[in-house]
């Protein structure tokens, strides 16, 4: 359930860009990144500092060459309210990677989940990626549990153990290929391969008018 592409960071901000069921991801802003970084001062500030961490700002500042940083933006109100970071983009191999980040106030509403899976319709369908991979720390169960409900499986954790306040935390690498997520999301990819669909925000899927009372809940 995306329209229309995003092309590259620099695009207008007035372009449609990639438009999941809740959010919307868009090129970044001059006005945009007094905000992200004000997102980062919060996460700071609310609670322990966590290794591996997303930051907006830093995100920005690293997005160069084929890696690119978009915001994301609230289909309803049209509020910021995150970013995602695509990178390491590997068009020989066919994989990429990304970090995605929400502002500790816009927590828990489906937003992070909603960004992932547009940023994995949009790169499998429109630019042709095979297979995403992450990097979770292992400490961070709501990330894995995000992943894990999206389709990612756990591929391995390094050995490069990293210590925070005396506990050690292995990097757990996930990874989807294209045609496990459109297994897992036939919603989010159009009648061909991946291929990306025009439906509008409010799609739903057609069913025969004598329909079970049981697909009515």
């Amino acid at each position: 359930m995306i329209t229309q592409s995003l092309r590259s960071a620099s695009a207008p901000a007035g372009s449609p860009g990639w438009i999941g069921r809740k959010v919307r991801l868009r090129a970044i802003t001059a006005a945009d990144q007094r905000t992200l970084a004000g997102f980062d001062r919060d996460s700071a500030s609310g609670r322990a500092p966590q290794i591996g961490g997303y930051r907006h700002w830093a995100a920005h500042r690293a997005s160069t060459g084929d890696d690119f940083q978009l915001a994301i933006e609230t289909l309803r109100g049209r509020m910021l309210v995150g970013s995602v970071w695509i990178a390491e983009t590997d068009p020989l191999s066919g994989r990429f990677g990304y970090g995605v980040g929400i502002a500790p106030r816009h927590r828990r509403c489906g937003y992070a989940a909603d960004a992932i899976a547009v940023v994995l319709a949009a790169m499998f369908g429109e630019r042709g990626f095979r297979k995403c991979e992450v990097s979770v720390y292992g400490g961070n169960l709501a990330s894995l549990a995000l992943h894990g409900s999206l389709g990612f499986r756990e591929e391995g954790r390094r050995p490069d153990p990293e210590l925070l306040r005396g506990q050690v935390k292995y990097p757990v690498t996930m990874g989807i290929t294209a045609r496990e997520f459109a297994a897992r999301h036939p919603d989010f990819v159009g009648d061909g391969p991946l291929s990306l669909s025009t439906r509008g925000r409010h799609w739903r899927r057609r069913r025969g008018r004598h329909r079970r009372a049981a697909d009515l809940g």
